[in-house]
């Protein structure tokens, strides 16, 4: 009689990862009929919901990894949609502004109090998972994503109207204010 080997931590981070990555690849499918796929065409109804599946995700894929949750910031979420607007414009996916700027000067020109941690783009006619998982697959951009430090996210695009889609999205560190205990005289 064998004796079964339970899982380690990591086993099971890896096997949480593999569904996760299995369940956003399924979520992927076209509405096309047999005629062929049908163009990814973001509705204004769809923004929250594009959202917080992104947040779901992000945070099911950190937490396999052992990384803590993030929440969404408004001024990363205001620097990201900045930086989407602003590559379809140049018709370029990179991280500098047709101003110059770069990630952490839009993130500091919209009032973020904290640590840019990193930022990631794409320009694509793809959905948002499909493009979440293609950053997952690149070592760089999932860096970005499971960063141990972030605790904030921006997510944003911005859709051309021939379908073409700029994603951003920027991840942070808050800088909190601390108070020196050890000279509290209350």
């Amino acid at each position: 009689m064998q004796n079964a080997k339970s899982p380690s931590g990591e086993d099971m981070r890896i096997f949480t990862l593999f569904i996760v990555l299995a369940l956003t690849l399924a979520a992927c499918t076209t509405t096309g009929g047999s005629s062929g796929a049908k163009q990814y065409r973001i509705s204004s109804n769809a923004s929250n919901k594009i959202q917080f599946r992104v947040l779901d995700s992000v945070n099911a894929l950190r937490q396999a990894s052992g990384a803590v949750p993030v929440e969404y910031s408004a001024q990363l979420n205001a620097a990201a949609a900045t930086h989407s607007r602003d590559m379809a414009l140049q018709n370029r996916p990179w991280h500098f502004g047709s101003d110059g700027s770069s990630p952490l000067d839009r993130v500091k020109r919209v009032g973020y109090q904290g640590e840019l941690t990193g930022e990631t783009i794409s320009e694509t006619y793809e959905t948002e998972m499909e493009t979440l998982a293609a950053w997952m697959e690149q070592d760089d951009t999932r860096a970005v994503i499971l960063d141990q430090n972030a605790r904030d996210i921006g997510f944003a695009w911005f859709q051309e109207k021939n379908g073409k889609i700029w994603w951003t999205l920027v991840m942070g560190a808050p800088t909190y204010a601390t108070t020196d205990i050890a000279n509290f005289d209350g």
